[in-house]
């Protein structure tokens, strides 16, 4: 053996002739392109079975072999989307276009990665670069546009459909693209001359002479409107924008008995379908609601066709929803409830109908719909939450951390917002069953998911202050709240709370007076705090004297566990006591 490898050795130093060195080059590239083509096909293999943690690894394994194959990089950037690693994913597709600038999927997919994540400069140069190259592709030109127009550049917005309409010729899409675009920078002729050339172009479409009557009626130019709605009455009567164009008409006119005649007049006519005559009533209620006029005779209209149609739930949901914009909660909720009776399915009936029980602040009625609704839908963890959130005002706190629990498993993991609001309301529950530790890990938790969760900062921060611990930490998260919403009385007693905590008296009374001044007063345990800040300040006779109103309004509210409270008014004495 030893003899074997000194052999191979020296022949390792013996000169190699320049046909020998050609053909083990050739064999090495053969040879390298082989173990590349082996890991990028395993890869293909493995991502078409679901196997995507392999699929990255052998992806990444080509990258080593051959880093200048731009497909490998495009399929990664796939993968570090996946990932959420959209940095990575960006540059690696800048990677795959630079070293195969002409595949257009490549340059397509880097500008809509570039337009989804907000680099628009970077966005518009790749879409220009793929407008000039790819002229007759219709959706570039209109990425473009959009592109130039949430950027503020309408001129190029608009020049941008210009040319998409030089090389496709005239098309309607573009037209009203355009119309819009020019009424967005004022350039009112341009717009109708755009709507003009549609109505030319389909003279048997109703909807152009209505626009162009729409847009003469903006202008307070009624008996032009006019004469462009009647040629749109010869073309389609029956068109439902035609008649809620007329209704606009009249009441523009100050005839508001005729505009309401328009539409109750297409609502009984049975030859329209019902879609129909929703969209109709809708558009009117819409139209009512825009211009802040009285909406009393959309209510008879509602009556009008719920009478033809009390079969159509859709109705009695779209009814409901519009005596809730009136604050008519009572007739609201009887809406919304026979349809969660007929249609128990309608999700949005059962939101509705919950709408109704906060707006009322009927705590047994929100628990009554929330446990109905969870029956048919109990992977919507909003009901499970405000179910806890009416068990908790009853102070059922097991029964409302129960419901809490239960809902946060079904939090997508995604909604980072809704994840901290449950996680700050499990904090709050922990709190209130006497469970501080676990109360402190959700509170941190619900900060992870949201840092600027002003409720749990407060809550966290008030919590730490009466355990009289990590008062520093609960000063930080306190400031923070100030700074969000410096005005409001709770979030000042916090931090006065925590600066009295912190034996910071004098400051402390500053910020309780402030939290007094801007509405504390009607506050019972802000008095009594304000009471405990007075005595440590000195002041004795006035401490009293808060105490004493924090007493009468805890009695007032039956409020009975006083105690302490009355101890420090007889013995004129700061006590310590939970808050």
């Amino acid at each position: 053996m030893k003899l074997l490898i000194i052999f191979f050795s020296i022949l390792c130093f013996l000169p190699v002739s320049a046909e020998d060195s050609t053909s083990a080059s050739a064999d090495s590239a053969y040879q390298t392109r082989k173990k590349f083509d082996y890991f990028f096909l395993e890869a293909i293999r493995s991502k078409e079975n679901g196997e995507h943690s392999n699929a990255f690894n052998a992806l990444r394994h080509a990258l080593q072999i051959d880093s200048t194959s731009s497909v490998v990089w495009a399929e990664l950037s796939d993968y570090y989307l996946y990932l959420q690693l959209d940095s990575m994913a960006v540059e690696a597709l800048q990677k795959a276009v630079r070293l195969n600038p002409d595949n257009f999927n490549y340059k397509v997919s880097l500008a809509d990665m570039n337009r989804e994540r907000g680099n628009i400069p970077e966005a518009i140069c790749l879409y220009e670069e793929l407008v000039k190259e790819n002229p007759d592709k219709a959706e570039l030109h209109f990425h473009l546009s959009n592109l130039y127009l949430g950027s503020r550049q309408i001129d190029k917005a608009i020049g941008s459909l210009n040319n998409l309409e030089n090389n496709m010729g005239m098309n309607e899409v573009i037209s009203m693209q355009k119309y819009k675009l020019y009424l967005s920078v004022d350039e009112k002729e341009n717009a109708l001359k755009e709507i003009e050339k549609l109505s030319v172009k389909f003279p048997l479409e109703a909807k152009y002479q209505i626009l162009i009557g729409d847009f003469y009626l903006e202008e307070k130019e009624p008996e032009k409107a006019l004469a462009y709605y009647e040629k749109a009455c010869v073309i389609d009567p029956e068109n439902p924008i035609y008649v809620v164009s007329m209704s606009n008409y009249y009441e523009q006119k100050g005839d508001n008995e005729a505009a309401a005649g328009e539409i109750e007049k297409a609502l009984k006519n049975s030859s329209l379908d019902i879609e129909i005559q929703i969209a109709i009533l809708e558009k009117y209620i819409q139209n009512l609601l825009l211009n802040k006029r009285d909406v009393k005779s959309a209510n008879a209209l509602f009556e009008t066709l719920m009478a033809q149609h009390s079969q159509e739930k859709e109705l009695n949901l779209m009814y409901g929803q519009f005596l809730a914009s009136q604050n008519k909660w009572e007739e609201a909720r009887f809406q919304f409830q026979i349809v969660t009776e007929s249609n128990p399915e309608n999700i949005n009936a059962w939101r509705q109908l919950l709408n109704v029980a906060l707006r009322q602040d009927s705590i047994d009625e929100i628990i009554r719909v929330c446990e109905a609704a969870l029956i048919r839908f109990p992977e919507v963890p909003e009901f499970y939450f405000y179910k806890s959130s009416a068990l908790y005002q009853k102070k059922l706190f097991e029964e409302a951390l129960l419901s809490i629990e239960d809902g946060v498993k079904y939090v997508p993991q995604k909604n980072r917002a809704l994840l901290s609001t449950f996680y700050g309301q499990l904090g709050d529950l922990y709190n209130e069953i006497g469970e501080k530790q676990k109360a402190y890990e959700t509170y941190d938790k619900a900060l992870e998911y949201n840092e600027n969760n002003i409720l749990v900062l407060n809550n966290y921060a008030y919590l730490l202050s009466l355990d009289k611990t990590q008062l520093d930490k609960a000063e930080s998260m306190s400031s923070k709240c100030l700074k969000f919403q410096p005005k409001n009385p709770n979030y000042i007693d916090t931090y006065a709370w925590i600066l009295f905590q912190k034996g910071s008296y004098s400051l402390s009374k500053f910020y309780i007076e402030s939290a007094i001044t801007n509405g504390g007063g009607e506050s019972s345990d802000m008095l009594d705090h304000y009471g405990d800040i007075l005595f440590k300040t000195g002041n004795t006779d006035r401490a009293v004297q808060q105490w004493g109103k924090a007493l009468e309004m805890k009695e007032k509210n039956g409020e009975t566990d006083n105690a302490v409270l009355k101890r420090k008014i007889e013995n004129r004495m700061c006590y310590e006591t939970e808050q």
